[in-house]
């Protein structure tokens, strides 16, 4: 790795003087600035990012912690959040918690110790003390928050569409696979489902599950078939958890869509080439990825965005784990 001395060595200057061309500070004679340029760009030096923000006291790093990155869905919203981050110079540090709070809680240590300017997480708990804490910006990706500003895809809407789609093509005994209690955005999904239900006077049942994990996601679609075996329809909490029913459906005898429909919930590019297919809700997770990135860049420049609380639309996608409307027109 070039070192600073290196340029110094180059440009025929003093280590100071290179560091006042790099962070911007002092006066340095055009001519030398020049120099030092020259030598940057012929050793392809970069700074290091972390010494070069305590050194200005203003960083261009930004924390970005996910729940569990094995599911294909988060890294579609960490996408969207790099690419805004990158086209406005900031770059980031990136934790998996694992849906662990005790991860997420160091991460969130090791995020204040390298300086970062502001947070974006789609945590567990964003009600945790250690985001009241914080003494930046911070946003919530795929979370609500009472307090914070927020980018979400309309849950209770999805929920609303999944339940309505098994109805239209048929199903009459449902299992909704409600997600994490205290995760509001799962808790929308549930309630919209089950409210178009109620209203619809279709019978329900209810399997309440604690992670969206996709290692656990087999044991809830086993448990889902132990205690419902009746199920005709199932909505479940995200499409990583539709496939393992998908799959365990297959294995019980289960003839999908004949007799069990299945729908999902993100959206997922691996949802599409599944056989069957799964028909699912889509969230816009690169869009959101991208919203959220854009609000926490105006915190971070102290102006006041048009929204704090950004809620984006979601759209039924119609595959092959649900019956076509035709064949119960």
């Amino acid at each position: 790795m070039v070192t600073i001395k290196e340029v110094a060595r180059l440009a025929g200057v003093s280590v100071a003087t290179v560091s006042r061309v790099i962070n911007e500070t002092g006066y340095v004679h055009e001519d030398t600035r020049r120099k030092v340029e020259a030598a940057v760009q012929t050793l392809n030096y970069t700074p290091n990012e972390v010494a070069r923000s305590l050194y200005k006291k203003k960083s261009r790093l930004i924390g970005l912690l996910l729940p569990d990155i094995a599911n294909p869905y988060f890294p579609q919203l960490a996408r969207g959040v790099e690419d805004i981050m990158q086209e406005n110079d900031f770059r980031l540090i990136f934790g998996n918690s694992d849906e662990n709070r005790s991860k997420e809680l160091e991460y969130m240590q090791t995020f204040v110790q390298n300086n970062v300017v502001g947070v974006i997480s789609s945590t567990m708990d964003a009600e945790a003390d250690a985001y009241q804490k914080l003494k930046m910006p911070v946003v919530f990706l795929d979370r609500t928050s009472n307090d914070s500003p927020a980018v979400y895809a309309d849950g209770r809407e999805g929920g609303r569409l999944a339940a309505q789609a098994l109805v239209r093509c048929g199903s009459r005994s449902i299992t909704i696979m409600r997600g994490p209690e205290h995760i509001r955005p799962a808790q929308d999904r549930f309630e919209g489902a089950a409210q178009f239900l109620a209203e619809s006077g279709v019978l329900y049942e209810t399997l309440q599950t604690n992670s969206f994990s996709f290692h656990e996601a087999e044991y809830w679609a086993a448990e889902l078939f132990n205690r419902f075996p009746e199920t005709d329809g199932v909505v479940a909490s995200n499409d990583i958890v539709a496939m393992a029913v998908l799959q365990e459906a297959h294995r019980l005898g289960r003839k999908v869509p004949d007799d069990l429909q299945i729908v999902g919930f993100d959206d997922i590019p691996l949802s599409r080439l599944l056989s069957p297919s799964l028909s699912t809700v889509h969230q816009p997770a690169y869009e959101m990825g991208r919203a959220a990135g854009n609000l926490l860049i105006q915190l971070i420049e102290q102006q006041e965005p048009p929204e704090r609380n950004i809620q984006m639309p979601v759209q039924f996608i119609e595959r092959d784990t649900t019956r076509k409307v035709r064949e119960h027109g």
